[in-house]
């Protein structure tokens, strides 16, 4: 778990960089295992009788419960890439924050609105 408010001050971009940047080192050690991980969540989130975007809303609310940061980076992204809308993304929010309380409503209404912001700036 990483701590979200030091994320608030860097790119979401540059964090998500280092992430993928760690999972290349730990495939150089274990390669076997990392691409039977990647192959496992790829088949997670693909579609099925549910939809790659209510996947990605289904993760970005676990993540937020979980407080794992990079996870809800990459799957605000993941949000954003299957055409979620920002009111979709703030229901997902209200979802985690039934089940997580004030802790899931703090991150949802900082940390993934921060990751909101800059993804759509990129966008546009």
């Amino acid at each position: 778990m990483h701590d979200t408010q030091t994320f608030h001050s860097s790119s979401v971009e540059g964090e998500l960089m280092k992430y993928k940047e760690g999972v290349q080192r730990l495939s150089q050690s274990m390669p076997e295992l990392v691409s039977a991980y990647n192959h496992f969540t790829e088949l997670c989130f693909s579609e099925g009788e549910i939809p790659e975007k209510y996947k990605q809303l289904m993760g970005l609310a676990i993540s937020i419960c979980a407080q794992d940061a990079y996870c809800m980076i990459y799957h605000t992204k993941g949000c954003l890439d299957q055409g979620c809308t920002e009111q979709e993304i703030m229901e997902a929010i209200g979802v985690a924050a039934a089940i997580g309380g004030g802790a899931a409503v703090s991150r949802g209404v900082t940390f993934v609105q921060n990751c909101l912001d800059q993804f759509q700036q990129h966008q546009h």
